[in-house]
């Protein structure tokens, strides 16, 4: 089958065609309908991990008994709603020209990169710059309550409208220009954040060669670069750094973020400060700074981290990938150096990582890296 997102204001009966197509293509083995259903209904999630599909293969979630109040559930979850019933509540609210209307209006006109569109929403009510959205969802909080330029992030917001527009920056600065609070709070992954934390942790950006261009743009207009918000993902440098987008990290450094503990220096990379820091640094610091340096190929400063003592097969430290190792990461990124360091230095083979139980030699067949694939291969057993 070939499921797409409709048009936000079709009607019941579209959705209600599109469950019935899902429920036909899983009876017939589609393995897009396989891919949906094992993904979004929750019978097939894992508990502890509540967006964590179970390890399931296809032949069982195809043989699973399903009918279309089933097919429902998955399709609603699937555009993020909890259930079919706030699909259908969505949509009758959407259906009258209303606020509920002109905010999603507006989504669709900033995700797709409809500039005129957007002015011309904008001009219209120009409150609608401030306006919140009132989705309920799936995920935790149910209401993220995000404004227009927290869709900018690409990232806590509907999964088909996590998307980065080729001309994403103007949209921005249109935005902004019409008043958009810069540090304004969005509730999503258990806490509150702002649209930068969310741009300096999201692929979309990074993949669509804007990511730095929107960090410098948020801060032309002001946003904290030291962040704002509740929860994990406070601070926009060290975000960036756990996600992996160095040169966002970079942009942050260079306009003012301060680099002022030993794991900032490691993740960018910058051994002669992370020297000077290990004496004075707490233990949470080295660990963290460990796991950061493997993660971005700082060989020079994971030596410098292992020759003070830091275990190489220590699960990373919580906000830095904990259910992974530094191998695990050195290996998924093609840091070849770094990972013969770490092995060399002792790194367990054998760790299975927390969430999809794989050994670092699994993260490195997943990732495609070949050369560290094999390496790691003739190791030995205990390797897979």
């Amino acid at each position: 089958m070939d499921l797409k997102p409709l048009p936000f204001r079709s009607k019941l009966e579209e959705y209600q065609q599109q469950a019935e197509h899902l429920l036909e293509a899983h009876g017939s083995g589609d393995p897009q309908a396989i891919r949906v259903i094992h993904e979004n209904h929750p019978r097939f999630l894992d508990a502890r991990i509540p967006w964590l599909p179970r390890s399931l293969s296809d032949s069982e979630i195809r043989s699973a008994a399903l009918d279309l109040a089933d097919a429902r559930l998955a399709l609603a979850r699937w555009y993020s709603f909890p259930s079919w019933a706030a699909l259908a509540g969505y949509l009758a609210a959407v259906a009258r020209e209303g606020p509920v209307f002109r905010f999603e209006s507006a989504v669709e006109a900033v995700v797709a990169g409809e500039l005129a569109a957007l002015e011309s929403l904008l001009r219209d009510d120009p409150e609608l710059v401030g306006a919140r959205s009132t989705r309920v969802t799936h995920h935790d909080p149910p209401e993220h309550r995000a404004t227009l330029l927290h869709y900018i992030g690409a990232n806590g917001v509907e999964g088909h409208r996590q998307k980065t527009p080729h001309n994403a920056v103007e949209i921005t600065r249109t935005l902004l220009k019409a008043g958009a609070e810069v540090d304004a709070l969005a509730d999503m992954y258990g806490g509150r954040y702002t649209t930068m934390s969310l741009l300096v942790s999201s692929g979309h950006p990074a993949k669509a060669g804007v990511q730095v261009a929107l960090v410098e743009t948020l801060l032309d207009f002001g946003a904290a670069v030291e962040g704002r918000g509740s929860a994990r993902w406070t601070s926009p440098l060290m975000t960036a750094l756990a996600f992996g987008y160095a040169r966002a990290a970079e942009a942050l450094a260079r306009r003012g973020a301060r680099v002022d503990n030993i794991a900032a220096a490691a993740g960018l990379g910058r051994p002669a400060e992370a020297a000077r820091m290990l004496t004075t640094a707490d233990a949470q610091s080295r660990h963290r700074a460990l796991a950061l340096a493997a993660q971005h190929g700082h060989e020079e400063i994971v030596r410098l981290l292992l020759d003070a003592g830091e275990d190489p097969s220590r699960y990373n430290p919580e906000g830095n990938h904990s259910h992974s190792t530094p191998l695990h990461q050195a290996a998924l990124a093609g840091h070849d150096a770094v990972v013969r360091l770490l092995v060399e230095r002792g790194a367990r083979l054998d760790v299975k990582d927390t969430i999809y139980r794989a050994t670092p030699l699994g993260w490195a067949m997943h990732a495609g890296r070949n050369e560290i694939a094999s390496y790691l291969r003739d190791l030995g057993p205990g390797t897979v």
